[in-house]
């Protein structure tokens, strides 16, 4: 059985293909159309995964969207009558656009797949619609290795539901309760994501990366005027400080009165308000995401916790879950935005639609799940590469497997900034170790030279550590693996070092000054560190090079930051990769076996690639 699983139209649209219940391909649009967070309807995507399985459209079984647009249409009009006449300019921008298009998305859906295939097939009889947080719980719990698990979803708002709970066992998905729209988790963090100068929806990961700079004295002022949290983790909000339900902002003026300012303008200087603001937003959030769970267990019995939707992906939360919950076990998902709900939707019909078995990954070793490593999209030949880069005039050396860990290795040694571009690209927003930038930890300077000149984004941003597997809790205080780079844990207290009274006394950005430990390019000013445990069985040549570098230097661990530069996806192909590596300060280049070094390259077109990107 094949089925085609959709996510579009909102933000971080995808296709996923399902081949007798396991995961044959899935990407998101963003990669091909090289659009960051590409809303559009998935063609390429969905093409893609197609070719790759060798299919042809009339194979397909079904295609399954992953949210129901009368519901939400629904909550659109509800909202208004309850908040009319204020909100009146919201309602009569966005009433056009789901008359038009959204609220007949039947009708759009198929149009797009017969213009994507070519074809005029008979979609209209193949199309199913999932529930929005049933696809993000499916997307948590089928390709999780537990027989049974609770299941955890919360993000901004799908069609009523902002936070639900489920149970899964074996191939059932059963609810257990939920909280609705307006009162929101998602919203209120991407509230103080726009209140803090960052876009909605794209910045929340900035906000938590800010967090650390800040003191949470904030916290208090939240809980009194924003929110109200119950012992069981439940929550409402006072919505006479925001303006998401009515309004084309997150927040209105009587927020900023109690936060004594209107919010920071995009490119405007960071301030300590700013920071402690980001810090109390985040004890908050954590606060929520601990009661819920703790209750959830307590109530349930349950051993095992799966996680999925945009909240999921706030790292340092999930740290504090499986450390500080009675949970026996937790699994994320990998792409738990909605991205991963074209792969829910697509597994919730295969389960719960048509009623077939599930295969639960059993194996006593990395990754014993079915998201294979979430190294599920698009990867390119030798002979492909070549063909590119000889058509991009590139200079490059072709190396034998054994040369190029060697090679790669001196050159991290040597402080060279590596594109590394290898096999299928994750799936995702997680670079881990298929389309990454990797350097060496142990430099004071990598940090800043990786935010300034290479990945041209703010100098506060952390980067996160690739671990060899073997060696995570010697370096980390973490027990167990994180293979999706989803959990922060903290730099092991004997590879910290001493700081003085002095350096203890810094504020904000000033603590960027201060060398931490002995990879202080992938320590956070708190310690923290935003983890990938590396698995020989799931990527063996990055793991080969992370154990070339061990041998050479005694560090098993390497900077590992996503393939790209602000403001664009992450590289897909040999030649976005090559473009990235022109325009910015990377040092050298791999793709596949094939080798480059910037010093080699035609300095006329890494101005022409500059410049480019200075358009972007």
């Amino acid at each position: 059985m094949n089925i085609l699983g959709i996510s579009a139209f909102y933000h971080d649209s995808a296709a996923c293909l399902l081949q007798d219940g396991r995961i044959c391909a899935a990407a998101q649009e963003e990669r091909f159309t090289r659009k960051k967070h590409d809303a559009t309807f998935p063609s390429n995507a969905a093409r893609w995964c197609l070719s790759h399985a060798n299919l042809e459209p009339e194979q397909i079984d079904a295609v399954v969207f992953y949210d129901k647009p009368f519901l939400k249409f629904e909550r659109l009009l509800e909202t208004y009558f309850a908040f009319a006449p204020k909100g009146f300019l919201s309602f009569r921008k966005s009433l056009p656009v789901w008359v038009k298009d959204k609220l007949f998305q039947k009708r759009m859906i198929t149009a797009n797949l017969e213009k994507a295939f070519a074809c005029k097939h008979d979609w209209n009889a193949k199309l199913l619609f999932s529930e929005h947080h049933l696809s993000h719980a499916a997307s948590a719990f089928y390709p999780s290795p537990f027989e049974d698990a609770l299941v955890l979803t919360a993000d901004g708002v799908g069609e009523w539901t902002t936070t639900s709970v489920y149970s899964g066992s074996n191939t059932q998905l059963q609810p257990i309760k939920e909280l609705r729209f307006p009162h929101s988790l998602g919203l209120l963090y991407s509230a103080f994501t726009y209140y803090a100068g960052f876009k909605v929806n794209s910045g929340e990961y900035k906000l938590m990366g800010l967090a650390p700079y800040g003191r949470p004295v904030y916290v208090d002022l939240i809980k009194d005027n924003l929110i109200s949290i119950a012992d069981d983790g439940s929550f409402h909000l006072d919505l006479s400080y925001f303006d998401y339900c009515t309004g084309l902002t997150m927040t209105n003026e009587r927020f900023h009165r109690l936060f004594g300012a209107p919010p920071r303008s995009g490119e405007a200087k960071i301030h300590q308000r700013d920071m402690d603001i980001a810090a109390s937003i985040q004890a908050v959030c954590e606060e929520v995401l601990l009661k819920l769970a703790s209750s959830l267990q307590a109530e349930t019995g349950a051993r095992n916790l799966c996680l999925a939707g945009g909240v999921a992906l706030n790292c340092v939360a999930n740290g504090r879950l499986i450390k500080e919950t009675s949970f026996e076990n937790v699994w994320i998902q990998p792409a738990s935005g909605d991205a991963g709900g074209a792969l829910g939707a697509a597994y919730a019909a295969f389960h719960l639609y048509f009623g077939r078995s599930r295969h639960v990954a059993t194996e006593n070793k990395p990754p014993n799940d079915a998201m294979r490593g979430s190294y599920l999209g698009p990867a390119y030949t030798l002979q492909d590469t070549k063909a590119s880069l000889d058509a991009l005039g590139a200079s490059y050396h072709e190396c034998s497997d054994d040369e190029l860990r060697d090679k790669v290795s001196d050159a991290l040694v040597s402080g060279y900034a590596v594109g590394w571009m290898q096999g299928a690209m994750e799936f995702g927003p997680r670079a881990l170790g298929a389309r990454s930038i990797i350097a060496d930890p142990r430099s004071g300077a990598m940090q800043k030279q990786l935010n300034l000149k290479v990945k041209y984004r703010e100098s506060f941003r952390p980067f996160a550590p690739a671990v060899l597997s073997d060696y995570a809790e010697e370096w980390f205080d973490v027990s167990g693996d994180s293979p999706y780079m989803l959990v922060v844990a903290n730099v092991s207290d004997k590879h910290r070092r001493d700081i003085s009274f002095a350096e203890k006394q810094l504020l904000g950005l000033e603590k960027l000054q201060v060398v931490r430990s002995s990879i202080p390019a992938v320590t956070h000013v708190n310690y923290s560190a935003r983890i990938q445990t590396v698995h020989k069985e799931t990527n063996p040549l990055f793991h080969d090079l992370l154990s070339a570098f061990h041998e050479k230097t005694g560090c098993p661990v390497l900077v590992n930051t996503s393939f790209n530069v602000r403001g664009e996806p992450i590289v897909c192909s040999p030649v976005d990769a090559y473009r990235c590596f022109m325009g910015t300060e990377l040092d050298c280049l791999v793709i596949g076996n094939c080798l480059l070094f910037k010093t080699e390259q035609d300095q006329q077109k890494a101005t022409r690639y500059e410049r480019d990107f200075e358009l972007d």
